[in-house]
């Protein structure tokens, strides 16, 4: 054993890895409003949480944004359907997405909606700058368009015919739009992709990126006719056009924070976000179209984009014909809320697809949450109580245990960088495993006649362990996380004392009184 006076030497590679705090801008896609909330969307959403709790819990000023896509082919079709308008149908779906923020725990500081005011400023501002650039000009398209991706796409970009992500045959129009010079940011675009001033990741998706620039990228079609499609944002002084969906929608990320407002602040100190959270299928429209957009109107670049896949269910793709998709809000309600987010965020690969399974659920939730976390949770604080009176003993730190936590956090932080939320989160689960072995190895029950002050050597290691467990448990199960840092007497630490302190060894103060809480993850009878 050694006293607490010589373990900052242990965890100083730690303190080394972290940059001072600073702010935090990170986004996810906007989900379109014709249909309710699908799991893709609430995974994609908890694991920009994930990210935006991290960096909150290591002192960085954070903004967090998601919110929804309500112009577009898609949401007027539907709303045809229905028989009501498109701003009827988005103002009817848009809570249901505000909604799952609420169920999910999310901690986003906005929500936009595309069809707000504050939006249409900021995107026709964007428009402007794309036009004083000469970026900007008028040509007549004929080819095709799929609805379902909002998208105008080529043969090489179909499967037989059909559009791979929703497998329909795309419409065909001929039409005089407003086009965006897309081609002429081709290589520099490549060339911050490559560079990683825009860093992509997987490797996987910024080399897919690469190899469409090295293909050469093409002027997009910007807009379209009102006697075609009326609903979207005017393009300025041109009373007959509509700005092109994708040309809406990405401006988000910057109309958000109050671009082409009266007041530009929050603009001018969140911008450029740090982070972009997006699906693999919407790649070329974030890496390609936005960046152009960006340089074209000469504004900083978003610093990364990382890059999702999708989810499975029981190995199926999900879609409605085979009735296998999967409602986020009855998975919650079924399972509640941290069972689900750590599901997602453990179990399902952060950049490749992964696989939703009602048995692996179980399996994950028995061996990892119920047994290896919350047994061990109830474990610690009954002994405690039982033999030291519910007080945590003298600080004191095991060399060996100390330099799994270091370790640990030192791999926690590689992964939560390198967009590998499951390999984060197994740190916390191979600490709980060393934890569980540690008892088991210490028997303590044992040492209370045999050796009381082994006794309060090994409980105190076993209690700073567990505060360690939480703290790296928060970002995934933050209402968990909470409970568990309150029973051991130092709620919200991880916000309060900046990123060393929390890592360092013995944050967990001698005479704290401990408390037992109820079970934390029941299992089923």
């Amino acid at each position: 054993m050694i006293m607490i006076a010589s373990l900052q030497d242990v965890f100083c590679q730690i303190s080394n890895l972290v940059p001072m705090s600073n702010k935090f801008y990170i986004t996810t896609a906007i989900a379109y409003v014709n249909a309710a909330p699908h799991i893709g969307f609430a995974m994609e959403t908890l694991e920009a949480d994930c990210l935006a709790r991290y960096h909150r819990m290591i002192g960085d000023e954070v903004w967090f944004l998601t919110g929804t896509d309500e112009h577009g082919s898609k949401i007027r079709n539907t709303a045809k359907e229905q028989g009501m308008t498109a701003q009827e149908l988005a103002d009817q779906n848009a809570p249901w997405f505000e909604n799952l923020g609420a169920l999910l725990n999310l901690s986003n500081d906005d929500f936009i909606r595309t069809t707000e005011p504050r939006h249409k400023l900021g995107a026709q501002k964007l428009w402007r700058k794309l036009v004083a650039a000469g970026d900007i000009y008028k040509s007549k398209y004929e080819g095709h368009y799929c609805v379902g991706c909002e998208a105008f796409v080529t043969a090489k970009d179909l499967v037989d015919g059909k559009c791979p992500e929703h497998n329909k045959e795309p419409e065909l129009i001929t039409e005089e739009n407003y086009f965006f010079r897309l081609s002429k940011y081709s290589d520099l675009i490549s060339e911050k992709i490559r560079s990683d001033e825009v860093k992509v990741l997987p490797e996987s998706r910024k080399n897919e990126i690469l190899s469409l620039c090295d293909e050469g990228l093409t002027d997009v079609s910007f807009s379209r006719p009102k006697d075609s499609l009326s609903w979207g944002v005017p393009v300025p002084d041109d009373e007959d056009q509509v700005m092109y969906v994708w040309c809406d929608a990405l401006s988000n990320y910057i109309t958000a924070l109050g671009y082409g407002s009266s007041d530009e602040s929050k603009f001018d100190k969140f911008w450029p976000a740090d982070v972009h959270v997006i699906g693999k299928g919407i790649l070329r429209f974030h890496a390609g179209i936005w960046i152009g957009m960006l340089l074209a109107a000469e504004m900083e670049l978003p610093r990364a984009i990382y890059v999702h896949g999708y989810i499975t269910s029981e190995g199926q793709k999900m879609s409605k014909s085979l009735g296998n998709t999967i409602d986020p809000f009855a998975s919650v309600e079924e399972k509640n809320c941290d069972p689900v987010r750590y599901y997602l965020l453990r179990e399902i690969p952060t950049t490749t697809d992964g696989d939703f399974s009602q048995d692996r659920f179980k399996v994950v939730y028995e061996s990892e949450l119920a047994d290896n976390f919350g047994n061990l949770f109830s474990r610690v604080l009954t002994l405690t109580e039982r033999f030291l009176e519910s007080k945590v003993p003298e600080v004191v730190g095991d060399s060996l245990l100390m330099k799994a936590v270091k370790d640990a956090w030192i791999k926690y932080d590689e992964h939560i960088a390198n967009f590998d939320l499951k390999k984060a989160c197994e740190e916390a689960v191979r600490l709980g495993e060393i934890s569980n072995q540690y008892i088991d190895e210490k028997k303590p029950w044992e040492l209370i006649k045999a050796d009381p002050a082994s006794l309060s050597q090994v409980m105190y290691n076993l209690l700073e362990i567990l505060r360690h467990i939480a703290c790296m448990l928060y970002p995934f199960i933050p209402s968990t996380a909470d409970r568990m840092l309150e029973a051991l007497g130092v709620p919200q630490v991880y916000n309060e004392g900046g990123y060393v302190e929390f890592r360092e060894w013995g944050v967990l103060k001698s005479g704290i009184k401990v408390k037992k809480i109820g079970v934390l993850f029941p299992k089923e009878k």
